[in-house]
């Protein structure tokens, strides 16, 4: 069996503040999609962040969906002091980094941030 990340959900209380961090941050792209009610996701590759925005009843849901709970790592091909010194003009300044960490696949080079609602993003190079 293989399995693979096709995209993960991460709640949010604002979604101008979310595109604002995801969009002009890290050029992820604002999709719209759903047959019944209009929901949103974030773009990057083959994969996605859906987006629920809190008060919005969509199902199925985590059972405790609340902003701010996410903590996960993205892989970028840009050189993390640079992502990070674009990150700091928008007001996103990373907290940590960078620094050597252990991803799936071997070393990374990461930098730590919060985006909007706080959910930790980690941004790594392999090393």
């Amino acid at each position: 069996m293989s399995l693979a990340l096709d995209h993960l959900v991460l709640t949010v209380q604002d979604l101008a503040a979310t595109r604002q961090f995801y969009e002009a941050g890290l050029g992820m792209q604002l999709v719209q999609f759903g047959d019944e009610q209009a929901q949103w996701a974030l773009q990057f590759g083959r994969q996605k962040i859906n987006l629920h925005v809190v008060g919005q009843d969509l199902r199925p849901k985590a059972a405790v969906p609340l902003p701010g709970t996410g903590d996960f790592c993205l892989l970028t091909d840009e050189p993390v002091e640079a992502l990070a010194a674009r990150l700091e003009k928008l007001g996103f300044p990373p907290f940590l980094g960078p620094v050597a960490r252990t991803g799936a696949t071997g070393p990374l080079r990461s930098i730590y941030l919060r985006d909007p609602d706080g959910n930790l993003v980690e941004l790594a190079n392999p090393a």
